[in-house]
Formats: structure tokens, C-alpha cells, sequence
């Protein structure tokens, strides 16, 4: 029976003088964001979570290499988290991971059938299928002592996110290369941040990673999001390295030079007294006030 599902690599087989190229130019970029934010530490453990996706597979291909030479002793754990989704190939993934010889994690939660049972028919599932992931993806680094989560998001996916925020939710904000949870008990890294997507994209289909497809819940994807990315796709056509210069932006913050009062103390600018500076702006406000 024919599958979908892209074949193991042939090892037999050598590396291209451009594959080669392209690899050691992912593997810089890893290294350097890795250098950068300070990402992996000695002693640290480092979850790795394989989706079955380009990305995920990518990153945990560098970090395999990377960690060869590494100038700190840490280790990696793959690990799969397989939500019920139906049709979803965890054997092939098992295989795949099983072929490597690092220690690899392959746990299961029913999530699908929570999801389908929250989320009305005809609605995207893919928030709360998100939150429920981050979860089990939390509760399972904790009870394993792994204190690193490594998630696949790229250059591309930290933009969109970006321009989400701005567009939907009036916010200047995207995904940082290195964070810590709400609760302070996990710290996330983000390897690929300074890799392109067209670069892991071009590299997992060289490589033969057996990709999984990630709609075989039904779920449409993100709409919005697919709609920013189109955006940023016709800007770096008609504006080469435009997605770059925006990466850029997000750290290089002038806080002055933007509008939040709670970053930048604007008010204190030319004060004269703190008497001018409680005297209320808004007569109506005045009047409540007076008439209370």
C-alpha cells in the first residue's frame, strides 16, 4: 500500500557540496542563537519535541550535530507527543527516532477527543489543541527532570506572530528565542530563530525526513496566520531581506521612541511639579468626580 509519508534516508549515499553549504549554514545559525540567548547550559537536559513536522525534525537533526562539539556537556531526549489525531503514523516516527540511537520519548494523551468535544463543528481546533499541548508538554519535562524544551518555531514563524499580534490583538509583541514560563518552572528555547523557513523547508526534503502531514485532524489551519504569511512572502519578492530587517527590529527595542508609558516614563519629561502633573486632562472626569 502506497503512503504519503516520505522514506528513511540512504545513508550510503554522500552529501552534495550544497547540501553540505546548506547545512553548515543552518548549523551556524542554531549555534549562534544557541550562543546568543544562552539557550543550553552545562549539565542542562534538553527535551526536543518532535511533531513530525520539517521544523521539528531539522532541529533535532542540528541539535544531534551540534551537540558533537559542543563546548557543554548536555543531554537530548526526543520526544513525541501523539494526541489521537486520527490516521497519525506514530510508528513511522518511532522507527524514524529508534534509527537515531538517542533516547527518544514517544507519549500518548487523548486530547483529540477533548477538543472535539469543546470546540463547535466548523471551528478551528488548533488554540485549544495548542494549550492542551503546551500542557502535557510541561507536566511531562517536570516529572522527567528535563529542565530545557526545545520547540521548532523558525525566523518566519517569530514574524508572523509578530504582525498577528500587531494586526488582531493590538499588542507588540511575538515569540522570543528563550522563555520563561508563567509559573517559572520551565524555560523554553527556540534553536531555529535565526533560520529561514524556505532553508528548512529545502533541507528536510534533501534529508528524507519522514514528514507528517499536520491536518490529518481536519482542522484548517490558522487563517490569519496564513494570511500573514502570504503578506510576508510577497514582501520579500518584491523587497529581498525585508523579513530579515523586521527579525532585526524585534531586537533592537527603543523604548522611547514607542508609546507604553510602563516601558518609558514619558510623564517625567520636562515635569515641573507633581502638582501639574495630577491636575485630571478629561472634564469629564472632573465633573463625575465633582458631582459625586
Amino acid at each position: 500500500m502506497q503512503n504519503n509519508y516520505v522514506n528513511t534516508p540512504n545513508t550510503h549515499q554522500k552529501p552534495s557540496n550544497k547540501v553540505k553549504r546548506l547545512e553548515k549554514s543552518l548549523r551556524r545559525k542554531v549555534g549562534q542563537a544557541i550562543q546568543d540567548y544562552n539557550m543550553i547550559e552545562e549539565g542542562d537536559h534538553v527535551m526536543v519535541c518532535v511533531s513530525g513536522g520539517k521544523d521539528s525534525f531539522v532541529m533535532l537533526d542540528l541539535l544531534t550535530k551540534l551537540r558533537q562539539k559542543a563546548p557543554v556537556n548536555f543531554q537530548i531526549t526526543a520526544m513525541n507527543l501523539d494526541q489521537n489525531h486520527p490516521g497519525f503514523p506514530s510508528h513511522i516516527l518511532e522507527k524514524y527516532l529508534k534509527g537515531l540511537g538517542i533516547p527518544y520519548r514517544m507519549v500518548r494523551r487523548d486530547t483529540y477527543k477533548v477538543v472535539k468535544r469543546v470546540v463547535p463543528e466548523g471551528k478551528t481546533m488548533c488554540g485549544l489543541c495548542s494549550r492542551l499541548r503546551r500542557g502535557i508538554l510541561y507536566s511531562f519535562a517536570k516529572e522527567e527532570g528535563m529542565n530545557k524544551i526545545a520547540l521548532g518555531h523558525h525566523k518566519d514563524d517569530i514574524v508572523e506572530t509578530l504582525f498577528l499580534n500587531m494586526f488582531h490583538g493590538g499588542t507588540l509583541k511575538a515569540m522570543p528565542p528563550k522563555l520563561l514560563s508563567d509559573d517559572g518552572d520551565h524555560i523554553v528555547i527556540r534553536p531555529l530563530s535565526y533560520c529561514r523557513e524556505k532553508d528548512i523547508a529545502q533541507y528536510a526534503q534533501v534529508r528524507e525526513f519522514p514528514l507528517i502531514p499536520c491536518d490529518l485532524c481536519g482542522s484548517q489551519d490558522h487563517l490569519q496566520r496564513k494570511a500573514i504569511k502570504r503578506m510576508l512572502i510577497a514582501w520579500d519578492e518584491k523587497y529581498p531581506g525585508r523579513t530579515n530587517s523586521i527579525f532585526r527590529s524585534i531586537s533592537h527595542v527603543a523604548p522611547s521612541q514607542l508609546a507604553d508609558s510602563n516601558l518609558y516614563d514619558f510623564a517625567s519629561i520636562g515635569n515641573k511639579d507633581s502638582v501639574s502633573r495630577s491636575k485630571s486632562w478629561l472634564p469629564e472626569r472632573s465633573e463625575n468626580i465633582s458631582s459625586v
